[in-house]
């Protein structure tokens, strides 16, 4: 119907004339609920439909046993719905989605073409009544939509008309937290995979993955489409487009390998597709890092980090060779710099350098080395996966913390990325692993390389942290730097103002008490050195941890005494 047509019919007083019409015993109802939904198709037409008074009568129809005249109303609804809010609401306070939804449960086993058009229009109703409407969508799960919908999508799954809107409705139903875990009560995982192996074309297997996208966020159905086979069928897309360059292929390649990173994010579905590392499916991921696609090397880079979320799986990797493959794919990255793939590998090798064993041998396979020629790398992702794996592989490994802490291109650096206000997550692991770096090696040497590019006052501020960790391990180093090399850092120790820092720290009631203990580690330490003596002098340290004498933890009550002692010593 054209707009013309529309608006003489709005101009003529007629919709007023319909609402009258629209009684079930009428032998002409369907035919004025098709004219109703024909003249919604035109958005400028629904509020007028909403405000002549017809939506309480076509709800009142919905109880009507005729078929033509539910499907006519449930077009009318589905029109009126559609993109308007007023109609929305007129269906909504008229209670039209219950009955909708009871037609749907009590029609669903029916599968003469006549009812599967009906089911198609109620699903396409209720579809346009909470499409992108957050109160809406809960109303109808509350009500027990997807259950139904699962169901439907089952039993009519030769209809593609009907298929495809329950696959619309899946897809806007899922983007709320709250459906997922109905949805994972059903059994959509097997339904879908079972779809999605019957399909050839790319639209519609797209259809499918745009569900399977944020169902697959929830660890629960994660499980149940490994479960069903999923993998299966991605890995088989992933063979038949490798090679292709047509748009349609790539872009499925993406999503295939995207899907099959994102399933392995559950620690579940994880370890049952891992199978002792003897997996078809491990193997299978483990080929994509040499291949020349770079959408399968980071996919598959990003599939090994997640393989590796516990010793045991990082154990085995690296005892078979995964570092090899990753420090190569690395090596492929660093003149064109693919950050993408960088920063995969990077976060696969810091973390398989998490268990204990794994360290020396991964320090052995040359992988500071292949880390370090990103050292120059000016994006912050692949710069803090950097500085992670560099500060995993040295943890106990006094050697390697040795070397790499007299390697001054490698702490200039990290002194440069200490200022990088920017990108808190560099700043801070820059200054971890400058900590990192004294606190493993206990080398001269280290301290005075980190003393010459300027460090110090790094380490200082550091130890005013908001994070406990931080603040300790910045602790520790000072005490390190003090015992070690206090004449070297003592000018910088100054300038840092780290003694009226220490004074703030004690004081402060909300230090930890780990904080405090090493804060009076510190603080005897550094009365070797006569300037910052007479500074600890200068404030009153005693009144401070003379209180702490009487501290609740016990570690801290007995530096306490052994710090008032030296302190006292020395006055």
């Amino acid at each position: 119907m054209d707009m013309e047509t529309s608006e003489k019919i709005q101009g003529s007083g007629i919709l007023q004339l319909f609402a009258s019409l629209l009684i079930p015993q009428s032998s002409c109802t369907a035919k004025v609920a098709n004219i109703i939904a024909e003249v919604a198709k035109n958005e400028f037409m629904r509020i007028p439909c909403v405000d002549a008074g017809l939506i309480s009568p076509l709800v009142q129809l919905l109880n009507s046993k005729d078929q033509e005249v539910l499907l006519q109303t449930g077009r009318a609804l589905g029109n009126i719905c559609y993109d308007s809010h007023e109609g929305r609401s007129a269906v909504d306070q008229a209670g039209g989605a219950q009955i909708v939804i009871d037609h749907l449960r009590s029609l669903c086993s029916i599968t003469d073409p006549a009812n599967e058009k009906l089911l198609t229009v109620f699903c396409g109703m209720l579809m346009n009544y909470s499409n992108e409407n957050d109160s809406l969508q809960a109303q109808l799960i509350n009500m027990g939509v997807i259950p139904t919908l699962v169901k439907l999508l089952g039993i009519h799954c030769q209809n593609a008309a009907l298929t495809e809107m329950c696959l619309v409705a899946f897809g806007n139903l899922a983007e709320l937290e709250s459906s997922k875990e109905q949805f994972a009560s059903t059994n959509i995982a097997e339904e879908l995979v079972k779809l999605f192996k019957k399909q050839i074309e790319h639209d519609k297997r797209e259809m499918i993955f745009e569900v399977l996208a944020p169902l697959a966020e929830n660890d629960a159905i994660k499980l149940q489409l490994v479960e069903a086979g999923l993998v299966e069928c991605l890995l088989e897309i992933v063979q038949q487009k490798v090679d292709s360059d047509k748009e349609d292929d790539i872009a499925e390649l993406k999503t295939a390998s995207d899907l099959m990173v994102l399933l392995l994010l559950g620690d579940e579905s994880m370890q049952k597709l891992f199978e002792g590392g003897k997996g078809n499916v491990f193997q299978r991921v483990l080929s994509w890092i040499p291949s020349n696609n770079h959408q399968l090397q980071l996919a598959g880079a990003l599939a090994i980090a997640n393989f590796a979320r516990n010793d045991g799986n990082c154990i085995h990797m690296v005892d078979n060779g995964i570092v090899e493959k990753l420090m190569d794919l690395l090596d492929r990255h660093v003149e064109d710099g693919n950050v993408t793939v960088q920063h995969a590998a990077l976060s696969a090798l810091r973390n398989l350098a998490i268990p204990v064993v794994n360290k020396a041998k991964m320090l052995s396979a040359g992988v500071t080395e292949a880390v370090l020629k990103f050292l120059k790398s000016e994006m912050p992702p692949v710069q803090f996966k950097l500085l992670g794996t560099l500060r995993m592989l040295i943890d106990a490994q006094a050697e390697a913390a040795e070397q790499l802490g007299k390697n001054v291109k490698l702490v200039e650096r990290l002194v440069e990325w200490c200022e990088a206000k920017d990108h808190a997550g560099v700043m801070g692991e820059s200054n971890r692993l400058l900590s990192a770096l004294i606190r493993h090696s206990k080398s001269k040497d280290v301290i005075k390389t980190i003393v010459q590019s300027g460090g110090i006052k790094h380490l200082v501020t550091m130890a005013t942290s908001e994070h406990v960790i931080m603040q300790n391990e910045a602790l520790v180093a000072l005490a390190l730097i003090a015992a070690l090399e206090l004449g070297t850092a003592e000018k910088d120790l100054e300038s840092a103002k780290l003694v009226q820092i220490l004074h703030r720290l004690l004081a402060d009631e909300r230090s930890a008490p780990e904080i405090k203990y090493n804060s009076m580690v510190l603080i005897c330490a550094l009365m070797g050195s006569e300037s910052l003596h007479k500074e600890v002098q200068d404030l009153a340290f005693l009144d401070v941890v003379s209180k702490l004498r009487s501290h609740e933890n016990k570690s801290v009550a007995q530096q306490a005494s052994l710090t008032e002692q030296r302190l006292t010593v020395d006055s």
